[in-house]
């Protein structure tokens, strides 16, 4: 099965949602161990997912 393609809106908001609580510049591979690896508090891992998962229920009822 392909893997889905994420809208540029989509991505943005995964940027946005990354820089806001996990304090990631970027979300591109940028080949070196201390820009690609972060340590990150499991309270800003939590509130991040929780960020994705209700932009991606908004985006769904504002499709229908």
């Amino acid at each position: 099965m392909a893997k889905p393609i994420l809208s540029e809106a989509a991505q943005q908001e995964l940027l946005r949602i990354a820089r806001e609580h996990l304090f990631l510049e970027t979300l591109e591979t940028r080949k070196h161990g201390s820009l690609d690896f972060k340590e990150q508090a499991v309270w800003c891992i939590r509130d991040a997912l929780e960020a994705a998962y209700l932009a991606g229920m908004v985006d769904h009822h504002r499709s229908k």
